[in-house]
């Protein structure tokens, strides 16, 4: 007796629902645009907050420019001409109304755009952040893996003591510190400067080891000490593992296919919130190195109260927390299809 094989009738989607409707229906889009909707406020109350910090700070462009020995009728004359003579409601709006049409003004003491001036040194600061934060992952996962495989063995003693030890020193202090050992002493890396990339791969990236080391360094032991942590507490309390283990699945197997699959979810988190802290390390990390990177900017710029400086580096560095964020949201639902923001 022969069964008929009844034909497969392929499942087609509704007609009705038109391309456009499925791609804004989609979860991740309408997580992006929720995202997207927060940042505003969060930026604008960046941006006031910084403005009214800024106008608490005793003097002004005018001032550090003509510097003590300039007259009253000199300064008043600078401000007029600055526009620092009217009120600080009234340049505020002006220089927001400006910023949303993409104009974030001239810097009060060069008198450059400010857009030019962080097109020039965006670039530095993007590779002392990627260089720190790439090296520092790098290391920290297999580290913590090899920790985290034998619990108070030797590899997790000795990555306990370096984590402890460069969690208790502050980015500043230890850069000089690789200063006095590694430029003055050893003399085998530069102190200070910055090569761009086009005079030569080695000539760019010698000068970024010291600076990227002093940043990279503490995140690399808080990663391991992170990441390790919740590995062993993965290993020995989940249920999962001991199914795994159960079936007959090696160590390492259960502890790179399971135990930091799940564990990689805090990770990406503190990366993500970690993001914001590390953009703003480059102030006083390249201030030390002599880097041209936003950093130096910003705090040259405060130095000088040059406020739309300020206030462009400032947004910069928001943007870069709120987009850092998003990224985070947007990898759970990679990682795990389970996640479905906004889902219905």
């Amino acid at each position: 007796m022969t069964t008929a094989t009844l034909p497969r009738v392929p499942v087609s989607r509704d007609p009705r629902v038109s391309p456009l409707r499925r791609v804004t229906g989609s979860p991740a889009l309408r997580l992006v645009v929720k995202r997207l909707l927060m940042a505003i406020p969060i930026m604008l109350g960046v941006t006031v907050l910084t403005f009214w910090v800024l106008s608490l700070i005793p003097g002004n462009a005018a001032q550090q420019l003509l510097g003590p020995e300039a007259t009253p009728e000199d300064i008043a004359l600078l401000e007029e001409r600055l526009g620092l003579n009217e009120s600080g409601v009234s340049r505020y709006l002006s220089w927001l109304g400006n910023a949303v049409t993409g104009d974030l003004g001239n810097s009060l003491v060069s008198g450059q755009p400010v857009s030019d001036v962080l097109g020039e040194r965006l670039p530095v600061t993007g590779e002392l952040v990627f260089l720190a934060f790439f090296v520092s992952l790098l290391l920290a996962v297999p580290v913590a893996l090899l920790a985290a495989y034998k619990p108070n063995g030797v590899v997790d003693r000795i990555s306990m003591m370096i984590s402890t030890l460069g969690l208790s020193v502050a980015n500043y202090v230890l850069a000089l510190i690789l200063v006095l050992v590694f430029a003055v002493q050893l003399g085998a890396l530069p102190a200070i400067g910055y090569v761009p990339l086009s005079e030569g791969l080695w000539a760019n990236l010698e000068p970024m080891i010291l600076p990227s080391a002093a940043i990279g360094l503490p995140l690399f032991c808080f990663y391991t000490r992170f990441l390790r942590g919740d590995l062993v507490d993965q290993m020995q309390q989940e249920e999962y593992v001991t199914t795994a283990r159960a079936k007959g699945i090696g160590p390492w197997q259960v502890l790179i296919k399971h135990a930091f699959r799940n564990s990689s979810f805090g990770l990406i988190t503190v990366v993500g919130l970690n993001l914001g802290a590390l953009i703003g390390g480059t102030v006083i990390i390249e201030q030390i190195f002599a880097l041209p990177g936003v950093g130096q900017m910003l705090l040259q710029a405060i130095n000088t109260r040059d406020f739309v400086v300020v206030q462009a580096a400032v947004v910069i560095f928001a943007l870069v927390a709120v987009v850092a964020n998003l990224l985070v949201d947007l990898m759970y639902a990679v990682l795990d299809p389970r996640i479905r923001y906004g889902a219905r």
